[in-house]
């Protein structure tokens, strides 16, 4: 198993430079990373930094709240794929859908899939904030919807990925779609356990450092 392909190299700190965005998309490049996933505003830049390679672009939007209005997030999504992005990871209405306004989380969701096309779209659930039968709802909600991924978090809440969390999702939707575990991974064997239940993807910060130290424990049980 080759952790890398698992791997969205992920760069969404507000204080994240173009001079960074180069540096994490060398990187991806370099190790062999699924995709990168960056803000919106750095898109154009990462698709000339990695158009003669095969490391994807992720843009999120909505991010991190997910409060935005629809037509925010649907622009968002149309300009993130004129410059370039591969797929979208967008967070849904969090209090809408705390609030049962069901139809309007579902609504938005349709509709930046709609705009994106046939391009992946994952949808953040940022399960911190949920109960257990709203990340189920959610998941229901996004399928429904037309997405392509559930996603656990915006790694910007108060919490990350869980195994609860991942379980519920898996149970719910995985027979049907993919699931991205995100927030607070950084160790090779996380992931591991994380792929072990389904998970499809991995976003991290620390990519370098799990495929690095896999590596090198392999080659030390080689020997």
């Amino acid at each position: 198993m080759q952790l890398s392909h698992f791997i969205d190299h992920t760069l969404l700190k507000a204080s994240a430079t173009p001079k960074d965005i180069v540096k994490l998309c060398n990187e991806a490049k370099k190790y062999n990373f699924y995709a990168v996933c960056v803000n919106s505003c750095y898109v154009s830049l990462a698709a000339t930094e990695l158009k003669i390679s095969n490391v994807k672009i992720a843009s999120v939007l909505g991010f991190p709240l997910g409060a935005s209005s629809q037509n925010a997030k649907v622009c968002e999504a149309e300009q993130a794929v004129n410059d370039g992005a591969d797929e979208i990871d967008m967070v849904l209405n969090i209090g809408f859908l705390k609030a049962e306004l069901y139809k309007q989380v579902q609504d938005e969701i349709a509709a930046v899939k709609k705009a994106i096309g046939n391009r992946p779209l994952k949808v953040i659930l940022e399960t911190c904030y949920l109960t257990d039968s709203e990340i189920r709802k959610a998941c229901q909600i996004a399928k429904q919807a037309g997405a392509d991924f559930v996603k656990t978090s915006t790694g910007l809440g108060t919490g990350g990925a869980t195994e609860n969390a991942v379980k519920i999702m898996v149970d719910e939707v995985g027979d049907s779609l993919k699931i991205k575990a995100s927030g607070g991974i950084k160790d090779a064997a996380t992931v591991k356990k994380y792929i072990a239940m389904g998970v499809s993807r991995i976003g991290t910060s620390s990519g370098i450092e799990i495929v690095t130290y896999t590596k090198k424990d392999t080659d030390e049980h080689t020997y």
